[in-house]
């Protein structure tokens, strides 16, 4: 298979995906969409690996290296501050006014949320796409430092 048929099949397998995550969502059914994922990357990589037209050599490679681990290192503080965030919400214990005067009632007993625990989950899908956009952008600049797109000028 051609790695533009194989990047096509990525695409329909990210559909059915997507697909699978919104009728996993109406059915209230988490373990259809994690099941699923799990299959369609083993899928994605059985296929990958029936591609004949990919050439791995020790320059793709350190390029794939070197892209993987800054992807790595700049994901994971990016992660690890929204994370500490989000503990930080859920582990606040609401406060009680002190009541100074006797006569006027607590105005607000519970602070407001920063942010609701749905909104969590899609800040994590979001940080999930940043993440491979992040490792796009460093395959492509890693992929010009290393000179893995120079034209042969003859």
């Amino acid at each position: 298979m051609k790695k533009n048929t194989f990047y096509l099949l990525g695409g329909c397998i990210a559909l059915v995906l997507l697909t699978l995550f919104w009728y996993s969502v109406e059915i209230n059914s988490p373990l259809l969409i994690e099941i699923a994922f799990v299959l369609g990357i083993i899928l994605v990589y059985i296929l990958r690996r029936r591609v004949t037209d990919l050439i791995e050599d020790e320059r793709s490679r350190k390029i794939t290296e070197k892209a993987a681990l800054r992807t790595f290192q700049v994901f994971w503080v990016i992660f690890c501050a929204f994370s500490i965030g989000a503990v930080m919400q859920i582990l606040r214990v609401p406060t009680f006014p002190r009541q100074r005067e006797p006569m006027r009632p607590p105005t607000e007993i519970f602070p407001p949320e920063i942010m609701p625990p749905k909104i969590m989950g899609y800040v994590q899908l979001w940080l999930l796409c940043l993440m491979i956009f992040l490792y796009v952008g460093f395959r492509f600049y890693y992929a010009r430092k290393y000179g893995d797109w120079e034209i042969d000028e003859e």
